[in-house]
């Protein structure tokens, strides 16, 4: 069973930059798709960025594409997520999630029902 830890979040001010980490236990890293979705209130989870831990490869949703990046650490077993040039609707609850390489087809997976494992969530607040 794994299990992950997230911290970082913040209330900051628009303009700050925040890394988030995603602490995985239980289970070897190596095996699993990671990814960090957020969702706002009101509005469904969404992807943020995925990566295969292995290869470090990563894939962002289009919109995230220029203020965040996904990284890992395989000697901490921690997944991390830099936010650039914050904005206030960046203002979400940050997940991280998981699941066991080769259960779906795709190279990358990056709707939730494709994860197996979830945290308990991050919040970041970001005022104007």
């Amino acid at each position: 069973q794994v299990q992950l830890v997230e911290s970082g979040g913040g209330v900051v001010q628009a303009g700050a930059s925040l890394r988030l980490s995603c602490v995985a236990s239980g289970g070897t890293s190596s095996k699993y798709h990671m990814a960090w979705f957020r969702q706002a209130p009101g509005k469904e989870r969404e992807l943020v960025a995925t990566i295969r831990w292995i290869e470090g490869n990563a894939y962002y949703a289009e919109s995230m594409r220029d203020r965040f990046h996904i990284s890992r650490d395989s000697a901490v077993n921690t997944l991390y997520l830099q936010i650039n040039a914050l904005k206030p609707e960046d203002t979400a609850v940050y997940y991280c999630a998981a699941t066991p390489n080769g259960r779906f087809d795709s190279y990358y997976y990056t709707v939730p029902h494709q994860y197996d494992y979830w945290g308990q969530g991050t919040q970041v607040t970001v005022f104007s």
